[in-house]
């Protein structure tokens, strides 16, 4: 799908990747809303590009349906909808309270299913319509140390993948974004134990938009952001037992750095 003339909703949009993709769809000529739970962020990256900036909580399936409403008011009918706004909070299964693993599920999971609903029906009627879902190789492999957003992340790329089965046919093409470390917000300090040893090679948010726009334009699924992801998940389908030997070996060496 072209970018051109299209209109863009980005979820997550005041910051890291969402901010730099409404700036890169808005370059390639899309008329890109900006959502965000900060809506000063959202408005300010909005003005820059020219775009309409919606303060919104992805978690609650009423503002989801208000933030569709204004920007199909504002622009016209959403051709591309990027479900990027994610949460990391949480630990272990002990110590990480319910209302963390809730409020998590909420924004990482429901909110995809809330925007899809919100926007489906109309790119069916049209048999036009693109689906971008933010997930992580946390929900492809796994994270150390968080299970909430490990599992939460599994459950998008299911997400994903079921809808890319199911209206592919139909017109609606769907893409996964599985990307190792970005230098975000998220991911704090990029001199962690964590992020020296599990988060990859460090990329910028303005490289993982530009990915996430060719996969767009190449209508392809799978976007990851270094070839080593393939290789992990290579490694891992080939021999899950040696995997899961590794991963061990891996967590208790960022255990050490971490008492260290």
């Amino acid at each position: 799908m072209e970018f051109q003339n299209k209109v863009a909703v980005v979820t997550g949009g005041a910051s890291g990747i969402g901010a730099a993709s409404a700036r890169n769809f808005a370059a390639r000529g899309a008329r890109v809303v900006v959502a965000d739970l900060n809506g000063d962020g959202a408005a300010a990256v909005a003005d820059e590009i020219g775009g309409l900036g919606v303060a919104c909580d992805v978690g609650d399936e009423a503002d989801v349906g208000r933030l569709i409403a204004a920007a199909e008011a504002a622009c016209g009918p959403v051709d591309i909808l990027f479900n990027n706004a994610g949460i990391a909070t949480g630990s272990d299964p002990l110590t990480t309270d319910i209302e963390v693993w809730q409020t998590q599920w909420q924004v990482n999971v429901m909110a995809h299913v809330y925007a899809v609903r919100a926007v489906l029906p109309g790119m069916l009627a049209r048999g036009s319509g693109y689906l971008i879902h933010t997930a992580s190789m946390a929900g492809i492999l796994t994270s150390h140390g968080n299970l909430p957003y490990a599992a939460t992340k599994h459950a998008v790329v299911g997400l994903a993948e079921w809808l890319s089965i199911t209206y592919h046919d139909k017109g609606i093409r769907t893409s996964l974004l599985a990307p190792l470390g970005v230098r975000t917000p998220m991911l704090g300090d990029t001199d962690s134990p964590f992020a020296r040893n599990a988060a990859g090679p460090i990329k910028e948010p303005e490289e993982v938009a530009e990915m996430v726009a060719r996969a767009v334009e190449d209508e392809r699924f799978l976007i990851l952001t270094d070839d080593i992801a393939q290789t992990w998940m290579t490694f891992k389908d080939n021999d899950l037992e040696r995997w899961l030997t590794g991963m061990r070996r891996l967590q208790a060496k960022i255990e050490r750095e971490l008492e260290g």
